[in-house]
């Protein structure tokens, strides 16, 4: 026990057992061995060594012998913090007067609240970048142009940008259409089809007398466009390669970074993913679609009908072994409900999520909006198997490659409408997961803003777009 703890509160009942105070004498009796050796010892040596037997018998914690009766005397009260007891040697450095424990008190309550008012400061100070778990980045604002907007013909858009802030948490972002502002920008996105459709290029840079030199466009021309000092140039494509033409038509080094669907991309958006289900934002209600409602058993929404295509050969095995409901303005298809299509897919117990053609990572809405966010399950035809389960888990789809033939997937199929449980197991990843689906354009522009603010000044062009894309 320290000095300056409470011992005249421990009573004696035998009036003067060693080892405790005395109420009455309000004394500690030296130890035997000092009084003995009274007269052998100096009176300098002899007082050090009283106080350090003193000491270590009666002031330590752990030697205190004051026995049964006399510690069942003793007033029950609470072991005090050890700033208290360190505060309690201050009586001994004050002529041995002990220190009111409402000082005690008092000193506890201003360093609580000092710890307090610490803690909230630490609160509102900015976040440090190790203690992140992601890299922070300095939102410092750059400026994004759209040439063209996609597939809309004229080359300008006439609605308002998106808010980057608001929709995707990105800031420091201004985003343009404006090509009067084409010297300003930071990044310039141009969408594939609309750039081999109409070669519309950015214009050259106007001289000091007036007089701009025509500058009539890129590889094939013999000259390139101007552009200001780094300048970065987005390719921007959401087609397969099949369906993009003239990939080789212009001089790939005049790109710095590319924007697709695929996962090697520079500025990577996909057409969907799952990101973890928060309870707070994604209620227990959508785990699992309502059994009841789903009357159909195979449903097909196909925008664009071509015979040569390997999904159209595919459903005309398939539909000779299963009833394929099929929805579309061209072909065998019928005319959207006006409910919609996700309320109308949701009717279906699956949903044929065809692409028009196989490719790396060629996975889109087909799969993520009409079949997933709609409640069926997936029979998918794209790339491999191996490429769809780096994006989703094996058990929410089925790949026709994993049959021989389409009649052996029918009949698996008629087989899951038969044994419902068997079914729902399809539906397990919703507990984990929910489905994001892409926002054209305002996500690929927003992600532009978002990319252009990490890279920094990092240099980087494309040297052969059409090898890269196509293989």
């Amino acid at each position: 026990m320290a000095r300056g703890t409470h011992l005249p509160q421990a009573w004696s009942p035998g009036g003067g057992e060693p080892g405790v105070w005395h109420s009455e004498s309000g004394r500690c009796p030296l130890p035997p061995q000092a009084s003995q050796q009274e007269d052998e010892l100096p009176r300098r040596a002899r007082r050090r060594g009283e106080l350090q037997q003193y000491e270590s018998r009666y002031l330590s914690p752990l030697r205190v012998g004051l026995g049964r009766a006399t510690a069942a005397a003793a007033p029950a009260y609470p072991p005090l913090p050890m700033f208290m007891r360190w505060l309690g040697q201050l009586r001994g450095r004050s002529g041995g007067r002990e220190m009111p424990r409402i000082v005690w008190l008092l000193l506890a309550v201003g360093l609580l609240f000092s710890g307090l008012v610490f803690y909230i400061y630490l609160g509102l100070l900015p976040p440090l970048p190790w203690a992140s778990s992601r890299p922070l980045v300095s939102p410092h604002q750059v400026t994004v142009l759209m040439w063209w907007e996609p597939f809309s013909g004229s080359g300008r858009s006439s609605g308002p940008a998106p808010d980057c802030q608001r929709q995707f948490n990105v800031s420091g972002c201004r985003l343009i259409t404006d090509r009067k502002y084409y010297w300003e920008a930071q990044a310039v996105l141009f969408h594939h089809r609309d750039l081999v459709g109409t070669q519309d290029w950015p214009p050259p840079r106007p001289e000091p007398n007036g007089i701009a030199a025509r500058v009539v466009g890129i590889s094939w021309m013999g000259s390139q466009p101007a552009r200001p000092p780094g300048q970065r140039w987005v390719w921007m494509n959401f087609e397969s390669p099949t369906n993009s033409p003239k990939l080789g038509s212009f001089d790939s080094s005049l790109f710095n970074w590319t924007l697709t669907y695929r996962a090697d991309s520079d500025i990577f958006v996909p057409y969907g993913y799952l990101y973890p289900r928060n309870s707070l934002h994604d209620p227990p209600a959508g785990l699992m679609p309502p059994m009841s409602r789903k009357q159909g058993l195979v449903a097909w929404v196909i925008s664009h009908w071509n015979e040569k295509q390997a999904r159209v050969r595919y459903y005309y095995e398939l539909r000779r072994h299963v009833k394929v409901d099929v929805f579309g303005l061209r072909g065998p298809g019928r005319l959207m409900p006006d409910i919609g299509l996700l309320h109308t897919v949701a009717r279906y117990k699956f949903y044929l999520a065809f692409e028009n053609s196989q490719h790396q990572d060629y996975i889109t809405e087909k799969l993520w909006r009409n079949s997933l966010l709609a409640g069926a399950v997936p029979v998918v035809l794209g790339p491999s198997r191996a490429n769809y389960e780096r994006f989703v888990p094996r058990s929410a789809f089925i790949h026709v490659d994993d049959f021989p033939n389409a009649s052996a997937l029918a009949a698996y199929l008629h087989f899951l409408d038969r044994n419902l449980n068997m079914y729902k197991r399809y539906f397990d990843w919703r507990r984990r997961y929910a489905v994001h689906t892409l926002s054209f354009w305002d996500e690929p522009w927003c992600r532009t803003c978002q990319v252009l603010q990490i890279a920094g000044d990092r240099p980087k062009k494309m040297y052969n777009l059409a090898a890269w894309f196509q293989r």
